[in-house]
């Protein structure tokens, strides 16, 4: 089985796909506040999504890290409205500190492709 790997760096891809699975690195995005982040992270993940032949309805997985849980309300309003309630995926959720401290979400999917 090939092994596909979409933008990848010295460090790491930002999706690699193997098996009939999207697994995409974490997704980060500057913004001023937790809701416009969650926005233009989850705006990223269609985009890699896309990019791997798959979209958000196949999501298996969702792992989000937020630098304070306090803000786990403000993201679940943005990712509730994006993820639709028919298609919500396993997902855990946990405060860590993240690689910069303006960066306050960071979620990590994997998607079946069709």
């Amino acid at each position: 089985m090939s092994i596909q790997r979409l933008h990848s760096g010295p460090r790491m891809s930002q999706a690699v796909i193997h098996g009939g699975i999207a697994y995409l690195a974490g997704q980060v995005a500057l913004g001023p506040d937790v809701p416009a982040q969650t926005r233009a992270v989850l705006a990223q993940i269609d985009s890699l999504l896309a990019e791997a032949g798959t979209d958000r309805s196949r999501i298996l997985q969702a792992t989000i890290w937020l630098a304070d849980m306090a803000d786990f309300g403000a993201m679940n309003v943005v990712w509730e409205e994006w993820i639709g309630g028919a298609n919500a995926p396993a997902r855990a959720t946990g405060e860590v500190r993240l690689a910069t401290p303006d960066y306050k979400v960071e979620i990590i999917v994997t998607a079946a492709l069709p």
